[in-house]
């Protein structure tokens, strides 16, 4: 049973930082791909980024490259996601999910696990 837990949401003001992590449990994540997705308040989920847990490449959305980095820790199974530079628009409920291989790793209806979600509330 694969399970996905976030931690590190809270309330930051704009231009501060958080650090959320996914810890994964439940099986071997080798040949899997580690997103974030998004939902802002009366908007639809979207991608934020991503990591191929094998070789680390990694994925993001326009609005988040250069301030945002994906990262994971083989050792603990959990990947990170480090948000520099917090806009408003930021404010959102973060969920981590993943699925087998890298193809269309921005559709989050092609994602089999999801976790529960965190909120990141940035303050202007």
């Amino acid at each position: 049973q694969v399970q996905l837990l976030e931690s590190g949401g809270g309330l930051v003001q704009a231009g501060g930082s958080l650090r959320l992590s996914c810890a994964a449990s439940g099986r071997t994540f080798s040949d899997y791909i580690m997103a974030w997705f998004r939902r802002a308040p009366g908007k639809e989920r979207e991608f934020v980024a991503a990591i191929y847990w094998s070789g680390g490449y990694t994925y993001y959305a326009d609005s988040v490259r250069g301030r945002f980095t994906i990262s994971r820790d083989n050792a603990k199974n959990t990947v990170y996601l480090q948000m520099n530079s917090l806009k408003p628009e930021d404010t959102a409920v973060y969920y981590c999910a993943t699925k087998i291989g890298t193809g269309k790793y921005y559709t989050s209806s092609l994602y089999d696990y999801w976790g529960q979600g965190t909120h990141v509330t940035v303050s202007s």
